[in-house]
Order: structure tokens, then sequence, then C-alpha cells
């Protein structure tokens, strides 16, 4: 499995540390030396183990604690005294690291960013439920890059028009987002994955937490459910208001803010040209 230098630079000259490629996939730095130990992973039991992925920005902090407050009842209250992070560990980062997240007391909420082919090989066969979610790329792409100027680590410094062309032509870490989506969206099928869309989740979350319910294999009652579905309400709220949120990174539409025409026509195009032959659709102006 050969490993890579793939530098994509934060200004014009230089971007953070160098990523590296990994069978042709561009990765952050610390994963390197770790993925064949992700391969191998042991995933325990369908019920035991669930694994929910976004790409970044993709609207993962906001799914984590659906995701939590759905399977454990939790008040949302409790989540936003908590360090939610902790409760669900990220697969590839250093820390708490894979040695820790093996002895996770079951059921083990993962969260993981990886393209679907790097993912444990025993999650491949069917033995942990998946969790992804898609934003459309436009809304992604903006909060991708909000999130990489807002880090000390990421220390980006370019221009959103820089980055967004970085996107388009598949330089920023985890690889390309146009195959990272169609890659789940092949197995969106699957007994074992759940596919969602993040403006699902602001159109109709009722059924979507009712659709998490399922898969999860919880169990409420009508009126637990619509006090779920109402707590949930609250935690999107939080998590969208601009206030709380300065940079707003989880509205829907905020791509229409920053894009000119111009840029709008090109990343169409492109678009089209990699996702022409794939029927995943998106919802770009709700």
């Amino acid at each position: 499995m050969a490993e890579s230098e793939a530098e994509t630079p934060s200004t014009p000259c230089e971007f953070e540390s160098k990523y590296f490629e990994y069978n042709g996939v561009r990765l952050p730095p610390f994963c390197r030396g770790k993925m064949e130990e992700i391969a191998n992973f042991p995933i325990r039991t369908v019920i035991q183990s669930v694994l929910f992925h976004c790409l970044v920005s993709a609207g993962t902090g906001l799914l984590q604690e659906v995701v939590y407050l759905v399977s454990q009842g939790a008040d949302p209250d409790e989540i936003g005294l908590m360090n939610i992070d902790e409760q669900l560990p990220v697969l590839e980062y250093p820390q708490p690291g894979l040695d820790i997240i093996k002895e996770l007391t079951s059921p083990r909420l993962i969260k993981s960013h990886l393209p679907y082919r790097f993912l444990p090989s025993d999650l491949h066969n069917g033995n942990s439920k998946v969790i992804y979610m898609a934003r459309n790329p436009k809304d992604l792409v903006v909060s991708y890059y909000q999130f990489h100027r807002s880090l000390r680590t990421m220390s980006y410094r370019g221009t959103f028009q820089e980055f967004c062309r970085r996107f388009m032509n598949d330089k920023l870490g985890y690889g390309s987002w146009f195959e990272h989506v169609q890659e789940f969206w092949e197995h969106h099928m699957d007994a074992n994955v759940l596919f969602l869309k993040y403006e699902d989740m602001h159109k109709d979350l009722a059924t979507m937490v009712e659709q998490l319910v399922r898969f999860l294999g919880v169990s409420y009652d009508k009126a637990q459910l619509e006090s779920m579905v109402e707590h949930c309400h609250q935690l999107i709220d939080q998590c969208c208001n601009a206030e709380a949120l300065p940079v707003g990174r989880g509205r829907v539409g905020l791509w229409k803010d920053i894009f000119t025409v111009s840029m709008n026509e090109k990343f169409d195009l492109v678009y089209k040209q990699k996702m022409g032959k794939c029927d995943l659709t998106f919802d770009f102006y709700l």
C-alpha cells in the first residue's frame, strides 16, 4: 500500500502540513501509517457498533448529536453540557486512538470521514450499521472553507475562489467529494447502510428521526417519538443559529451568499461532468 507526499497550499504558496496519498486518495497527515490497522479494526455485531459517516463539514456535528440523542434517549440539555466528541470518537483521529476505541463498551458509536473503501473490512461484510449524511456540495464547500479558516492547525489564508477550485479538482483532504459520496450511494440499498441528506433534516425532520429510530432498532411510543423530534428540532436550531455559530456553517443555502455567477456556472459544469452518471440528487434551492 504505497504512500506518497501530496502538498496542498494554504496560501498561494503553502497549506498547513503535508497531506499524503494512500492508494490514490489524499488523506490528512494523522492517517499516515494507520490505514492497514483501520482496515483490520474489529467490528463487533451489527447491534453493537454503529459507525456514522460524513465528509468534514457535511453536517458531522449536527448528525452526531441527533444520532446520540435518538440512540441514547438523552436530554438535549445534557448534550449541551457534555463533550459530545468524547462520546463519539473519530476512527482515524490520533485521539483517543484505535486501542482505546476497541475497548469502548457496546453499543459503540464511532465516526469517520474516510471513503467507504478504507473503512474496516468487517463493515463491508455487514457487521456494523453505517449512517452516512451527504450535503449539497455548494453549501459543503463553503462550510469546509470556513472550517479550514477557523482552525489554527489548518491556518488556511487563501481566497474562497482558490479553495473552491481545489475542491472541484479533488485536492483537499479525504479525497474527491464526488467519489466519496458516490461510493456510499452505491451502497445506499445495503441493509446495514442508512443514507441521509443534510437538507432533508431541515425539510422533514420527523421522517428522518423515524428512519433513525427504525435503523438503530430503538423503541419509542408515539408521545416519546414526538418529544424526540422536538428535542432534535432544538438541537438543529442551536447548531444553525447565526448567533451561536457566527460563520453560519450549518445554514442551508449559504452558498448563495458567496458564489459569483461565474463560479456557480463553473461548479455546475464540474458537477455535471463528475456526477452525470449518478442518480443521486440534491436540493440546492431549499
